[in-house]
This record gives C-alpha cells, structure tokens and sequence, in this order.
C-alpha cells in the first residue's frame, strides 16, 4: 500500500469513528444506546429504544461512512486492494471508536455501505440475504451473520480481486456478533419485534 492509501485508511478509520447511534440519542433526547436495551450502539438498538425514524438516520449514517470513502477512494485512483482496505479501516473505526473508548458498534450497515460500492451485485445479493433470513427467523443477528458468512463466496464471484479484505471485514462481523451467537445457540436470543410486543 502508498503512503497516501495508508493515511486515506486512517481517514475512514476516523470517520467511522464517529458514533451516529450516540450523538442522535443525545440529540433526539434518547436513553445512552451502550446502557438501554441490547447496550450495542447501532440501529437496530436504537429501533428499540427510540423508534423507527431515528433507527433510520442512524442506519443511513452507518451505511454512508462506509460507502463514502470507498466511493471517494474510486475517484483518488487507489487500487482494488487499497480499496478494500479502505473499508476494512471504516469498519474497524465503528467496531473500535477512538472517540469512543474503542467500544461501538457491530459494523453491519458501515460493511454494508463499505461493500456496496465495490461491487452493486454484491451490496444486492447481501442485502436480498439478510433480508430473506430475517423474514423467515426474526433475528436481526441470524441475519448479519449468516449474511457475513456468504458474502466473500458473493464477492468472489462478481470482483474476486476484493475477496481477501471483505473476507477481513466479514470475520470483524461475526466476531463482533460472538455473544449473539452464543444467546441463539441457548434459545435466549430475542426477536426484533418481540421487543415491541414486550413494551
């Protein structure tokens, strides 16, 4: 990689640093998503506790820090691989904040937005996944993971040359997914609408 694609990582880095699912709960007036409902600050949290129209704004925040610098990335004339890169380094700044004591979010949306621009067959076939398992189970976290899972087996397909980063993003996903995964292996995992027929 170039100096430049190095420091250009680190920008994605900091922009994907920036906690929407925080700084819209404080504006809108809305409990800490880290202390109220899942303590995960992203949207489908947000959806909990504050309702569908700041769910939306913090999920068009995630996906465009993502899809922003990559798409950007494209137009300096960095390579496939720096590209990737790029993403990967959106994507590690939601998970790891350094704005916010390196604890965010679960980086769904910021790799989605990430992917989207590499390659709009791979950004369609993720989101028709994730959509299809969520119907069927409920689980917001079935569907990111089993989404994770194929999305290399997608990207190798349409842009193979971007395989080994998204591969990379993809592993951050279901890591950052590990204790949903343990709650769903119990049977102790909710459903996303069961928390409104809770309230």
């Amino acid at each position: 990689m170039s100096l430049f694609a190095l420091f250009y990582m680190l920008c994605a880095y900091l922009l994907g640093s920036i906690s929407s699912a925080i700084l819209i709960c404080r504006i809108a007036g809305l409990p800490d998503p880290r202390q109220n409902g899942s303590n995960n600050p992203g949207a489908t949290n947000v959806l909990r506790i504050g309702g569908r129209w700041s769910a939306l704004t913090v999920l068009i925040i995630d996906i465009l820090k993502g899809m922003t610098p990559v798409w950007v990335g494209y137009y300096l004339g960095l390579t496939q691989f720096e590209l990737g890169m790029v993403a990967l380094g959106a994507c590690l700044g939601h998970i790891f904040p350094i704005f916010f004591q390196f604890k965010g979010g679960k980086g769904v949306a910021t790799a989605f937005g990430a992917i989207a621009p590499i390659s709009w067959a791979v950004a369609g076939s993720t989101l028709g996944t994730w959509v299809f398992v969520f119907l069927i189970s409920g689980y917001s976290s079935l569907s990111a993971v089993i989404s994770a899972l194929l999305v290399p087996f997608y990207v190798w397909w349409f842009k193979p040359e971007f395989t080994f980063p998204v591969a990379l993003v993809c592993c951050l996903l279901i890591y950052r997914h590990h204790d949903n995964v343990q709650r769903l292996w119990r049977g102790q995992e909710d459903k996303v609408w069961a928390k409104f027929k809770k309230k």
